[in-house]
C-alpha cells in the first residue's frame, strides 16, 4: 500500500488516456488498428473495450480486448504485474475462463509507455488481454445453486495455485496492501473519510476485534495466493440450459487479477461471500452457500470457521472506508467507486446486529445441509 502523502497523489496517478490515444497505443504497441472503443469502468486504473480490424488474410483470432492502462504507482511494480499476467495464462491453461494476454511487438506481455504531461514524464505499464463474453452476475438473481458455483470456483481457483511456480512469485507478498486481509488495522489512517457516526463506530469496533480474535490466529490459517477481489463484477455469466430445460447460469470469466496477493483459504472464501451479499435481497443466507461450495474443495478448519464472521466483516469495512476515501479522491467516479456502499453500510449493521452467534447458525446449517443433498 502507499503511504498517506502517495494516497492523496493518486488523484494525479490515475490515467486519463483519451480514446484517440488508446487507439493509438493499441497501434503502435500491440500492431493492431481499432475499429470500435468505448471506456470501461476502473476503480484506479483504466480500461478500455476496443474492437480491431483484422486483414483478410489474418481472419482467425479474436477481435475484441481490453486495453489495461495502470496507474503510475501500480507501474512501478513490473514484476508484480508479470506475475499476475502469468497467474491468468496459468488459470486459462488449466481450463479456468481467464482471458488470454496478448503479447506486444516486441513479444512482451506488458510495455512501459512514458508520456510527457507537461509539468513531468508519467510512464504508464499497458497489458492488452482478450475481452470476455458474458454479463456481471450483479445483473442476475443469484439462487443458491450459482452461489455454490461461485464458492466452489474461488476455492478451486486457489487450489489450483498452489502448482503455480514463477520466480518472482515473491513480488505476491505485499505486505502494507490496503485490499489483503492481513492488513485490516491500517484501515484506521482513512476513517477520517466517514465522519463521526455510527457506521465509523461498527468499522472501529471490527477492526478492534480484527485485533484481538484474528491475528492472534493468523499463523494458524492455511496460506495460499488469493484473486483477493472476486466480487460480483468480477464474475461474469452466460445462460446456461440445465438438464431439465430450465434456465441457469454459467460462469463465462473471471477478470481482474490486480488485488492479487498471498493470503490465506479462509480469505478468499470470506471476501467472496461478502461481494455476493451485496446485491443480495437475503443478504445473510447467502453466506452458507458460498461455504459450501467452497467447502467441496477446500473444507476449512474449526478455527478458519471461527474467523469467518469477523473477516466477512472486515472485507465490508475495507471496502466501504476505500470507497468513501476514494470519492474524496476521485469525485468523478462516484458512482462506480460507491457500487458497495449503496447497500454494504445496511448488511453490515445488519451482521452487527444479529451478532456472529446468530450469523454464523445460518452459515453452518446451509452448508451442513449441502452434505445431505438438501440445500436450503
Amino acid at each position: 500500500m502507499l503511504s498517506g502523502d502517495d494516497q492523496r497523489s493518486r488523484a494525479f496517478a490515475k490515467p486519463a488516456f483519451s480514446e484517440a490515444q488508446a487507439c493509438a497505443l493499441v497501434e503502435s504497441v500491440f500492431g493492431f488498428k481499432v475499429s470500435k472503443i468505448r471506456p470501461l469502468p476502473s476503480y484506479d486504473d483504466q480500461n478500455f473495450h476496443i474492437c480491431i480490424s483484422r486483414a483478410k488474410d489474418n481472419a482467425d483470432g479474436p477481435t475484441e480486448y481490453v486495453l489495461k492502462i495502470n496507474n503510475t504507482e501500480s507501474s512501478k511494480t513490473p514484476d508484480l504485474i508479470e506475475v499476475q499476467s502469468c497467474i491468468i495464462m496459468f488459470l486459462r491453461a488449466a481450463g479456468f475462463p481467464t482471458a488470454s494476454v496478448c503479447r506486444t511487438k516486441g513479444d512482451n506481455i506488458t510495455s512501459l509507455v512514458s508520456v510527457d504531461s507537461g509539468s513531468e514524464i508519467k510512464s504508464y505499464l499497458v497489458r492488452l488481454l482478450t475481452y470476455l463474453p458474458g454479463r456481471p452476475i450483479a445483473e442476475v438473481p443469484m439462487g443458491p445453486q450459482l452461489l455454490f458455483e461461485i464458492g466452489r470456483l474461488a476455492a478451486k481457483l486457489d487450489k489450483t495455485l498452489e502448482k503455480f511456480h514463477h520466480p518472482r512469485l515473491s513480488s505476491l507478498h505485499r505486505e502494507d496492501f490496503i485490499w489483503n486481509l492481513k492488513n485490516v488495522p491500517l484501515l484506521e489512517k482513512y476513517l477520517h473519510a466517514l465522519g463521526q457516526n455510527r457506521n465509523r463506530e461498527i468499522v472501529e469496533q471490527v477492526i478492534q476485534r480484527y485485533r484481538d480474535e484474528v491475528m492472534t490466529k493468523l499463523s494458524q490459517f492455511r496460506e495460499c495466493i488469493n484473486h483477493g477481489d472476486l466480487n460480483d463484477h468480477n464474475i461474469l455469466i452466460e445462460p446456461s440450459a440445465s438438464a431439465c430445460g430450465d434456465a441457469t447460469y454459467r460462469v463465462s470469466g473471471v477478470v481482474d487479477f490486480d488485488d492479487m496477493s498471498y493470503g490465506y483459504y479462509v480469505f478468499e472464501v470470506a471476501i467472496t461471500i461478502m461481494y455476493m451479499m451485496v446485491e443480495s435481497k437475503t443478504p445473510v443466507q447467502v453466506g452458507g452457500h458460498v461455504l459450501a461450495g467452497f467447502e467441496s474443495i477446500v473444507p476449512l478448519t474449526p478455527v478458519e470457521r471461527g474467523a469467518l464472521f469477523l473477516l466477512v466483516c472486515s472485507r465490508f469495512c475495507q471496502s466501504l472506508v476505500m470507497a468513501a476515501y476514494s470519492c474524496q479522491l476521485h469525485p468523478e467516479n462516484e458512482e462506480y467507486l460507491m457500487i458497495t456502499a449503496k447497500t454494504g453500510w445496511k448488511h453490515l449493521q445488519q451482521m452487527f446486529d444479529m451478532g456472529q452467534k446468530a450469523v454464523e447458525e445460518i452459515w453452518f446449517d446451509t452448508a451442513k445441509s449441502y452434505e445431505s443433498g438438501i440445500s436450503m
